[in-house]
This record gives C-alpha cells, structure tokens and sequence, in this order.
C-alpha cells in the first residue's frame, strides 16, 4: 500500500470527508489492501455505532409482483397469469399483516414493481376493481389500513417517485427507499441488466432521491453490486448518494447487496461477487460515507459471512421477517433471530432492534415523521430511538423482564482496558464521572448493561453498606386542583389542566389533621404534603396546612412542599423564598420534597412544563432552603420526551450543587408513568422508560453522584416489588415509604397499590438476602414505639376529599 493510499485511508478512518478524486483512488486497491481498509473502516464504524448492530424486525408484504422493468438478474417480477390475482387483496394484506404483529413485527415492508399499470392491462383492470386508479393510489390505501388496523408502521418501496407522490406517501409510511443499484449508463446498454428498463436510469433514480429529501422523507438505498459495474462506478454511485444525503440530510441506510445469480433469469449464469469483493464494498461505503451513516448488508445473503461484514464497517443487518420469506431473494431465507443474534455476538457486536426509521430520525419525529405517524413511533422506541422489547410499562408491569433479570445477575465484568472498564473504575479511585460519561453510560446494553448495574452495586455497598432502608409515613396531598399546565401530570385538575380524569377536590384542614393523627397513630414517623397549586392558595394557606398537621400529631416529620410550592407560596405573601422558607421552618417544616425537578434542563422544561419554574429556579429555592438547615430530597422524572444527554447533565447539576450545601439527603428516580399524561395523550411523549433503562438510572446515578451522595431510593409505586429488588440489586439502597395513601402515580395510571407495610418491605429484602431496618426521614433510628405500631396498625379509615365544584369543567 504506498503512502498516499495509506494517508487516504487513515484521514478517512479518522472521520475526515474524502474528496472524490481521494475516494477513487480507493478503485485501485489490491487483495494486499484489504485488510488496512476494513480495518479503518471498521474503526470508523465503532466511533459511531459502538458495540451495537441492528436489525428491523420486519413482516414483508409483496403488494404486487407486476412492474414495467425486465431488470435480467430479477425473479421477484413477474407477468401476469391467467386467472390469477395481480395484486394482494385489502383481505390478504391485512392478513399478513396481523401475522407479523403477532410476531412482534414492528415494521410493514412494502414491495412491489414499478408502475406495473403502465405496462399491463391485467394491473389497471384490477386496480379498477379494487377503486383505485393507480399502484401508488392503492398502495397509500394499504399502508394506511395496516397502520391504522394493526399499528405496525410501514415502510414502502415503490420506485420511482415524483414530488406529489411521496407528499402523499408520507402520511401513511414513517420511512421509504429506492435503490440506486448503479448509476453506470452502460448497465442500460442492449444486453446489460438494465436493458428494457426505463426506470433503472440513473438520473430518474436520483431524482428521486433528491424528491425524498424535499419531502423530509427518511430514505434507503444502496448500490447492487456484481451487476457488471467496475469498482469505480460503485464509488460513483456512493459518492453521488453522499452528495444527495449532504444536502438534505434524509438518507439513513446505504444497503451494500451482493448480486445472486438465480435460475430462470438471464443472470443465472453471471459470476457472483465473493465475500472478499462484497467486504471491499462495504469497507468503502464505510469510508466515503463516513462512520454516521448506516451501512447495512443483508445476512441471508451471505451465510456464513457475517463476521466478516462486521469487521469491514456494517452497523445493520437490514429488516428480517420471523413471519414472511425474503420475496426479492427467495432462494436465501432469513436467518433465524437467535441465530442472527449469536453470530452478531460472535463477531464481537450486541444485536439490537430498531424500527424503520433509525434512532436519529425517531428523536426527531417532529421534523422527519408525519403527525399521524409520529406518536406510533414515539410509544415504539426507548430513549437511545431504538425499539422497545421488553413489554414494561411504569407503575403497571408486575414482573420485571427475564432477559434483563438474568442479565443483572450475571454480574458481569466489562473487558480488561476498555473505555467501559476505564468509566466504571473511576468512583473506586475516587475520580468522578464526567457528563459524557454518564451519558454514555445510560447507553448501556447486553453484557454492559449488566456491568454497569454490578459496578453501581459495589460501590452502593462500599458507600451505604448492605442493609436497605425505608420510612413509613403517609402521602397528603391536599388538592388536586392546579392552575399550572404540566404536560406530563394527570393528577391535576380544575379549568385551567389538560386532563380530566377524576374530580378536583381539596381537603378541609380537620381532614388534613385527622390523616396526620392516623398516621401517627399507624406507626408513621413522617407525613408528605404535596398538592396542586390552587389559585386561591397563598403562603397564609402552607403555614395554615403545617399548623394543622403539628396541632395532630406533634412529634410527626414534616416532608413538605415543592420548591414550586415555596416560590408562589413567597409571592403570594410578597416575600423573599428565604424569609417565606424560615417562616415554614419555624412553623414546623421539617423536609422539602424534591419534586418539581422533572429534568434540570431548560430545554426540556420548555415543552414539558413551560409554566413551571425553571432549572434555576428550582436550584435557588434548594439553596435557600438548605441555607437555613432545611435538607430535601432531589429526584429525576424521566423517560418522555428527554434524552439520556439531558439525564446525565440532570445528576450532574444535582452533583454541582450538592458539592457545595450537602443538603439533599437522597435522589429518588422516579419513572414517566405515561398512560394518563396530557403530552402522551397528545402523542408528544414515549411511553415511559424501558426496564433497563429504569435500573440504569439507578446505576447510572450511583456512580456519577459519587462521592456526594450516599442514598439512591427505588419507587415501588413505579417499579413494581421485582422492579425494586433490581434496583436494590443495581445501586439503589433505600425502598422509599410505605405511603399510605398514593394519589399522584395512580393517577397517571399506575396500579401497583397505594400502601406497602413494613412486612412487605421487609419481604422484597429478604428475598434478595439483604438486612432491612426501618429508618427516619434523614436516615435516622425512628422510636421503638412507633416501630411496634408500624406492625400493628388498623385498617385506614376512608378519606374525605371536598369536592371542589367550581373548578370542574362542563
């Protein structure tokens, strides 16, 4: 390899943009180069896409085998046959359909020939038959039924399309694609492939692509190598669909597909590229494209080959159907999933499933993704815009999943001297974690993910020790009536919220006081008041609920009102947040909850809870608070509409402040419980975090807080009890309460119950083989006396809520 191909290749694997007289030069490499250059482009690949490799779990629907083309190499055109149906009935493709969702598919692929109504009478007859006009009238009817019958989202293949078309696709597919094959005009040339075919032109290919990125459509395509193009069309062809891609950002898949000769076409006996050429191929792809674009080979296509693929630069296996045959490649079936999956494993990569469109295009459905689609997709992806898999729902799943179960007791080790190895070792050498870090750590899969949880583990029993932790207290939230627009709360009501479920109500102090009374009475060393803001409640109202709540129970801990409450409650009364916060103290505030936080991050916060105090805010009034001796709790609401960028630069904010007051005694996760949320109602939110993602919060927590922090809480309200012994299992080193009462999460549609008794506590403890004690407010020993009335108490009396009439809506 002389000097100048070697700098070629090292500037490429170091993610510089190879000019085009550069990428040529790539043509001339010879079998001695292959290996400097799948290595470079693996490199590259790696820089990017990390240990994962991709797949789309798919159900292919072949709408029609018809089309104009004769391309030579083709078997899945075909002409018509007497008495047989050219098209799939709305009955069939319904059919294959509901198949693929009973199978998990997430992905409808739609193929078919090209404009067949052109060039057959039996395709417009039945057309007309069925009511429509055209294939691509049809088509737009079928991807329609199927989403909206079946919710998997399609994909669609049609062709050559115009600017009207894909304007009209687009509102019934999340993602389409048109294989470039080749820009050579000679393939067009009387006896080449493409002879007879007016729709393999290149221009005509290229415009549309050039239409796709008009319409903001994610797109695939690719190059069909082996066809009789030289090595240097293929570079053409790569650069030309890099110059596509550079202009509209839109192209989120380059397919690399090795020609297979098949019998009964002209091609049948046309030499096939080795594994050699193919891995040439996509090493190239790799280098002139550059390591953000995904370069997917198809792997029944090449058996066997896989490991190879991978060591060339191929991040993505394509779309592989448990259902229906590849119709295009029929001789070469799909590798079984497992199978897929080992063999993924064996050349050192993670299988994981995404949807049709990629990660970067699902985060940013808003802008890639048509309105009626978009919510589809949002409940379909996890917050890295890969697809959910494990089936857990916050506050609703009773069992935590298997896979990730077995994975976190595996305990796993990360690999001696790697990038995750060098992370996890930094809390144990008393270094801390930076925000790139933790964000990268929150992408953690597989065996890592297991890593990431056993290290949090360790370091929770250096920190906090073995035994668990949990306070019983009761949950008072006095009202529900809120005058502020939160997009994720469903426990708010009154004329002036988004959501509607339940009746607003607020609570007469005696029954405030009667609440605290029986709490202490049930063993109960702390109540929790939070509540909506109500726009008849001021400061007077907050000193007036502390009143009631020590006229009942004297001795009782007060852990109340959000900074929220704090800030308006000040500016009500005309003071300052820190007078307002001495003047609680004073009347018997012991606590502040940490709620109100949502994500420290403004961007966030500016869809999310636009009314809201902002991050600074939230942070001046903890401050404030913790000035004057006043400790609180800080938590995360997550898993809607945020990143895990946001997610790390959350606990690093928390980590800043906590460096300087010591205040906050715990972080307490709280998982986006989705089901009755205004934002995921309206389609603008996920569906909540996926069951890996829950606990890696916890994890992710423990490590990055270090040293700061020493208590990291575990919800059962929003985990579920196998949820929370992960958690426990994972960083986490306190259960929370036992509540009494829950309002907020059952709200949002939680069902995990409002109470968990101490013997209950103690059973998720034992069942990991961990100590269990029963703790104060600030980590404390509670009183003998109210540790015995704990395990004694009487069934609660019924609540009295004050229907609040005047704020109901007709």
């Amino acid at each position: 390899m002389d000097n100048s191909l070697d700098e070629i290749i090292a500037a490429a694997a170091g993610g510089a943009r190879l000019y085009a007289d550069e990428a040529m030069v790539l043509a001339e490499t010879g079998a001695e180069d292959l290996t400097p250059l799948t290595a470079a482009a693996a490199a590259l690949r790696d820089a990017h896409w990390g240990e994962k490799v991709s797949y789309s779990r798919k159900v292919f629907i072949p709408l029609t085998h018809l089309c104009r083309d004769v391309c030579h190499y083709c078997t899945f055109a075909k002409p018509p046959k007497k008495g047989e149906a050219v098209f799939m009935t709305p009955e069939q493709v319904l059919a294959t359909a509901r198949a693929g969702a009973a199978q998990g598919c997430k992905e409808a692929l739609f193929t078919l020939g090209d404009k067949p109504e052109l060039r057959y009478r039996a395709a417009r007859e039945m057309l007309a038959d069925l009511g429509y006009a055209t294939t691509l009238e049809y088509l737009a009817a079928m991807a329609k039924l199927v989403f909206e019958e079946t919710g998997i989202i399609p994909h669609l293949n049609p062709g050559l399309m115009t600017d009207e078309d894909l304007g009209v696709l687009r509102q019934v597919s999340a993602s389409m694609g048109i294989m470039v094959e080749s820009l050579s005009d000679r393939l067009m040339e009387k006896g080449m492939p493409h002879y007879g075919s007016p729709d393999k032109k290149p221009m005509a290919r290229i415009e549309t692509l050039e239409a796709a990125g008009r319409a903001a459509v994610p797109f695939t395509t690719g190059i069909l190598i082996g066809i009789g193009e030289t090595r240097a069309e293929r570079i053409e062809a790569l650069l030309e669909i890099r110059r596509v891609h550079e202009a509209y950002g839109h192209i989120q898949e380059v397919i690399i597909q090795n020609f297979r000769a098949k019998p009964d076409t002209k091609m049948r006996d046309w030499p096939e590229p080795d594994l050699d050429d193919l891995a040439w191929t996509v090493a190239v792809a790799r280098l002139v494209l550059g390591g953000r674009m995904s370069v997917q080979a198809p792997p029944n296509l090449s058996p066997g080959g896989l490991a190879r693929l991978v060591a060339a630069g191929v991040n993505d296996w394509g779309g592989v159907s448990p259902v229906t045959p590849d119709f295009v490649n029929p001789e070469a079936p799909w590798p079984h999933l497992q199978l897929l999956a080992d063999e993924t494993a064996a050349a050192g990569k993670l299988l994981v499933e995404r949807l049709t469109v990629y990660p970067s295009y699902a985060l940013d459905a808003a802008r890639w993704i048509d309105v009626k689609l978009a919510p589809a997709v949002r409940r379909a992806m996890d917050g890295q815009g890969y697809a959910r898999t494990d089936g857990f729902i916050t506050g609703k799943s009773p069992n935590a999943p298997k896979a990730d179960l077995d994975l976190l007791a595996s305990k796993k080790a990360p690999i001696v001297g790697s990038r995750l190895a060098r992370i996890l070792e930094k809390p144990f050498a008393d270094r801390m974690l930076s925000e790139d870090e933790a964000a990268e750590l929150f992408e953690a899969r597989g065996d890592a993910f297991s890593a990431v949880a056993a290290a949090a583990d360790a370091l929770r029993q250096e920190v906090a020790g073995d035994t668990l932790t949990y306070v019983v207290n009761r949950n008072i939230n006095y009202t529900n009536v809120c005058y502020f627009k939160c997009q994720f709360c469903a426990f708010s009501k009154g004329k002036l919220t988004e959501n509607l479920r339940g009746q607003p109500y607020v609570l007469d102090l005696d029954e405030i006081g009667r609440r605290t009374a029986e709490a202490w009475e049930r063993g109960a060393t702390e109540v929790c008041l939070q509540g909506g803001i109500h726009p008849a409640y001021t400061g007077k109202t907050y000193l007036d609920i502390l009143g009631a709540v020590k006229a009942a129970a004297p001795d009782i801990h007060v852990h109340a009102f959000t900074p929220l409450e704090v800030k308006q409650g000040a500016e009500t009364l005309g003071l300052p947040v820190r007078e307002f916060l001495s003047m609680l103290k004073d009347a018997g505030l012991g606590t502040l909850p940490g709620t109100a936080a949502e994500i420290l991050d403004d961007e966030v916060r500016a869809t999310l809870c636009p009314d809201k105090l902002n991050t600074a805010e939230w942070f001046a009034v903890m401050r404030a608070a913790h000035d004057i001796g006043l400790r609180s709790t800080a938590t995360i609401m997550f898993g809607h509409m945020e990143s895990y960028r946001h997610w790390a630069r959350h606990l690093m904010r928390l980590r800043d402040a906590q460096s300087e007051s010591g205040g906050f005694s715990e972080l307490v996760p709280l998982p986006f419980v989705a089901e009755e949320a205004p934002i995921y109602l309206k389609g603008l939110a996920r569906m909540g975090p996926t069951f890996r993602e829950a606990i890696l919060m916890h994890s992710v927590a423990r490590l990055a807080l270090f040293p700061w922090f020493s208590n990291i809480q575990a919800s059962w309200v929003k985990l579920g009890r196998e949820g929370v012994a992960a958690a426990l299992n994972a960083g986490a080193n306190d259960i929370g309460g036992t509540l009494m009462n829950e309002s907020i999460t059952r709200a949002a549609g939680a069902a995990h119950g409002e109470e968990m008794p101490p013997h209950a506590m103690e059973a998720v403890a034992y069942g990991i083989g961990r100590p269990i004690r029963q703790r104060a407010t600030l980590y404390g020993f509670p009183p003998e006396s109210q540790q015995q009335r704990a395990r004694q108490a009487a069934p609660l009396a019924p609540v009295v809520n004050r229907p609040a009439k005047e704020y109901e809506r007709a």
